[in-house]
């Protein structure tokens, strides 16, 4: 199994850990994009382009072979490219996309909040969830200013700083919190910490993972090997930009990166962290 992973940094390894722990023997495409991180601050038009030619460049690191599917963990690329990625890959390889988890939120009863960035949580696709998924619930959309950057940084004095601006926007009786950016998976104890353990987080990368392994076995009429695929060691390579590349040594401060790293030493690598453009 040949699963691509789409995203701009290392907001995919929360999707990706979750997958290598579903199918140890599947083989992993990271395609970061160093080069154009962030994409939350590009025109629609530019996300389309950087999302296909990661999956581009993940097809072709695949070989003869192919890919299996193809994944965007990123609530960004998934709002803008999601129907030009199917458009090319489509029927043959799956191509899944990233959802807030506000309906399985809402539906566990209110209030809640949306952490999301400051451009997804000014945005109609965001405004259009709360209303279809969480009608009749009280939400609270907070703008995280800063914590995708820090994240990415795996700077822990700006991690803290955003996480805590934001935790103080939270009113006091919400019970759910939405992650609605894949980075902040990668620091949800600190999200959970932050807000005294009295919110319940809701992440979207075990079902992101789930669906995708759905999609995967219905594509190719064939179910899981009958050890779960523990008898194999998937690989585990990683595209800057396109370009061959190790994972950024920002990915081992966080649980996620560490199970990625481990998976596969030899294939991921640890190489030094490349700048936000």
């Amino acid at each position: 199994m040949r699963i691509a992973l789409v995203d701009s940094g290392i907001g995919m390894l929360s999707t990706a850990a979750a997958l290598h722990a579903a199918r140890p023997d599947a083989d992993l495409f990271l395609a970061m994009d160093p080069d154009h991180m962030p994409w939350g601050r590009r025109t629609p038009d530019e996300v389309i382009a950087r999302a296909l030619a990661g999956a581009r460049a993940a097809s072709g690191a695949a070989g003869g072979r192919g890919l299996d599917a193809v994944v965007v963990p990123c609530n960004t690329a998934s709002v803008h490219g999601l129907a030009e990625l199917r458009a090319e890959f489509e029927p043959d390889v799956p191509v899944v996309g990233t959802v807030p988890a506000i309906k399985p939120a809402a539906a566990a009863g209110g209030p809640i909040a949306v952490w999301s960035t400051v451009a997804t949580t000014r945005s109609a696709y965001q405004r259009r969830l709360i209303e279809t998924f969480a009608g009749g619930v009280d939400v609270t959309p907070v703008a995280c200013v800063g914590l995708a950057e820090a994240v990415e940084s795996a700077d822990p004095r700006l991690i803290d700083d955003a996480v805590a601006y934001a935790a103080d926007l939270t009113p006091g009786d919400v019970r759910g919190v939405v992650l609605g950016c894949t980075h902040y998976d990668l620091v949800d104890e600190r999200i959970s910490a932050a807000l005294g353990g009295r919110a319940e987080l809701f992440t979207a990368a075990g079902a992101v993972a789930a669906q995708t392994l759905r999609r995967v076995a219905d594509a190719a009429a064939r179910p899981a090997p009958a050890d779960g695929g523990r008898n194999r060691a998937g690989l585990v390579r990683v595209l800057a930009s396109g370009r061959p590349a190790r994972l950024p040594s920002a990915a081992l401060a966080y649980p996620a990166g560490r199970a990625i790293a481990g998976a596969q030493p030899a294939a991921a690598g640890v190489a030094g962290r490349s700048a936000p453009a």
